[in-house]
């Protein structure tokens, strides 16, 4: 008797220090941790992880501590071979991503035919949520988002500022030929045309282009007083700089998004190129935090964890979209594929309780209907929120 309850109270013992003690739930996080695009891949990335770790310390997602798997999306091809490997080789529950809508585009497609939900907490373009997919699930802001705020930012802000009906302005767009830039450019126009805007040219190139120098003469040839450039970091500071090398100076310029959010940026251009220079993009830090509960403890816990400030606001905008997915699969009722889509489906977050201001509900391809974009302007070496009026932190200047 005295053997068999040695052995009870081994076992017993046993069971206390087997893995289900410390289950473990595995997530892929797929983002450009490497090439022209991992500046923003890490800092999207780094909203996830801040997520993640405050859903562990709360108990993870139904009593599983959660894990990431890095996949590296340095380019399409990279993206789908990684999405493959996590689904096969590490046996994701679900892959977070991924900043870049073209890597976004390519990788959910594999995820799709695996029948493994997608997360999608960055990209903007519109084929991302045009597709009809079941698992695939958009929480952030979209191009047209972007461009339809950028042209009411001209027509309320802008062309009052300057004194001119908006009609009057001649207005240039210039963008990065992808699945990005294309759709924003193509929604700018949209919006533009609808509000009698006076587009005189759109100029798409190359993202890795190394001059931009006959793109700047074209628009200071055509007198366009108001730029707006859908880039990524390089493509941003290289038009910044080579158009000031030119003299050319327009009345606005408007970025969408990517480089022009940026803090490195501003300062691989100075303070005296980007002063003034106006950006539509995901919610960012000067902002009004009554409009954004929550943003300050982010910020907070970034710098904590990292040790330094957040670089842009696709950190937070990250944060925001993961923390909802987690907290839904956590309430599911397990982690089977099905199960993950079903709680994540009935989210219902109100506009204005989350840190990025936005709410979370899915409507029409499984985009985030409530996702909406601010208007920011870099002044005195900060990026403000300016637009709209109720969650502006400074008003909008204008060169005098």
């Amino acid at each position: 008797m005295k053997l068999a309850g040695l052995m009870t109270t081994s076992a017993l013992a046993l069971t206390m220090m087997t893995p289900q003690a410390f289950a473990e739930v595995t997530f892929g996080a797929l983002f450009p941790f490497s090439g022209q695009l991992a500046l923003l891949g890490e800092e999207s990335a780094r909203g996830l992880e801040i997520a993640v770790d405050e859903m562990n310390a709360a108990g993870g997602v139904q009593g599983e501590q959660i894990v990431l798997e890095r996949g590296d999306a340095v380019d399409n091809n990279q993206a789908i071979g990684e999405a493959r490997r996590l689904i096969s080789l590490s046996g994701v529950k679900a892959i977070f991503g991924s900043y870049s809508s073209a890597r976004s585009i390519a990788a959910s497609q594999v995820a799709e035919l695996a029948g493994i939900p997608f997360f999608e907490l960055g990209a903007v373009a519109d084929e991302v949520t045009s597709r009809d997919f079941k698992y695939l699930f958009r929480t952030n802001p979209t191009a047209d988002h972007m461009g339809k705020l950028i042209v009411e930012m001209i027509v309320e802000k802008v062309a009052p500022g300057l004194g001119k009906a908006p009609g009057d302005l001649k207005i240039g767009i210039i963008h990065e030929d992808s699945s990005y830039g294309t759709s924003v450019a193509g929604h700018q126009e949209r919006y533009g045309k609808e509000a009698g805007l006076n587009i005189v040219t759109t100029m798409p190139y190359p993202a890795a282009t190394v001059d931009m120098s006959s793109m700047v003469l074209d628009l200071q040839s055509r007198g366009v007083d108001v730029v707006l450039q859908t880039s990524y970091q390089n493509d941003s500071v290289l038009f910044l700089q080579q158009a000031s090398e030119a003299g050319y100076k327009p009345s606005a310029i408007i970025g969408g998004g990517g480089g022009y959010s940026m803090l490195p940026t501003a300062e691989a251009v100075g303070n005296d190129v980007i002063e003034g220079v106006l950006d539509a993009d995901f919610t960012q830090y000067a902002v009004n935090t009554d409009f954004t509960p929550g943003l300050e403890s982010f910020v907070e816990t970034y710098r904590t964890k990292y040790g330094m400030e957040p670089r842009s606001g696709h950190s937070l905008n990250n944060y925001v979209g993961a923390l909802a997915i987690l907290k839904a699969i956590d309430a599911a009722e397990g982690l089977k594929p099905d199960q993950i889509v079903a709680a994540v489906s009935a989210i219902d977050i109100p506009q204005g309780q989350t840190a990025a201001g936005y709410g979370v509900q899915f409507g029409e391809g499984n985009q985030n209907q409530r996702a909406s974009m601010m208007g920011m302007q870099w002044q005195d070496g900060t990026l403000v929120t300016v637009y709209p009026p109720e969650a502006a932190a400074a008003e909008m200047r204008f060169a005098q």
